[in-house]
């Protein structure tokens, strides 16, 4: 059974009920268990989680680093201009302040532009990292789920979850991801000594020009 994990950036929201039941593939109905076993999984957490996640979006971060440097640079551009604008405008005749402004808005527009084509590009990288590691996940979650004799296990990473609170007992996330990095054999990525976080997404432009 497909799911599909588009729409996997932080600031939108999966949700998604996983019961064990729901991956059937037998006609036959199955025996009713004898006590219902519920579980909890963070599904994003599992797929930026597993080595595979780390490794891939690590490689995407990279990929990206020129383009957010190229953004930073507009950016700090647009700051200088609109700063010398701030202190100087008033002392420059109207045609060099009418040139000023016009420069501020032409890179303000060349940045938000750039900025946004950035951001589709990379945001729909990630949606195709998600998903594909996401529907590998499921697959895993079912043998899991099967395998304990869980009834239902419920995603917790959307911020539509139904569920309020849940002992740590009863969270699968990490053995689910420990039983899908076995099945991949992809080794955890090295972690440098001092590894600084970076953005995911490339700097927002700078804010709205003052005239």
């Amino acid at each position: 059974m497909k799911r599909n994990f588009v729409r996997f950036v932080p600031a939108a929201a999966l949700a998604m009920i996983l019961s064990a039941g729901a991956f059937a593939q037998s006609a036959a109905p199955a025996a009713a268990p004898s006590a219902t076993k519920v579980g909890i999984i963070n599904i994003q957490a599992a797929i930026v989680g597993s080595n595979e996640g780390q490794r891939d979006f690590e490689t995407l971060q990279k990929k990206f680093d020129p383009k957010r440097q190229e953004l930073e640079g507009l950016n700090k551009e647009v700051d200088e201009l609109q700063k010398k604008f701030n202190t100087q405008g008033d002392k420059l005749s109207d045609e060099a302040r009418a040139d000023l402004l016009k420069q501020i808005d032409t890179k303000k527009k060349t940045l938000q532009r750039n900025y946004e084509d950035a951001n589709a590009d990379i945001q729909s990288q990630q949606n195709e990292i998600a998903n594909r590691i996401g529907q590998k996940m499921v697959e895993v979650l079912d043998k899991y789920a099967k395998d304990n004799a869980f009834t239902l296990i419920l995603d917790v990473s959307g911020q539509q979850s139904p569920v309020l609170w849940a002992a740590s007992s009863v969270d699968v996330t990490k053995a689910v991801v420990d039983a899908y990095n076995a099945q991949s054999g992809i080794a955890a990525p090295a972690k440098p000594a001092a590894a600084k976080p970076a953005a995911t997404h490339p700097a927002a432009p700078a804010g709205g020009v003052k005239k």
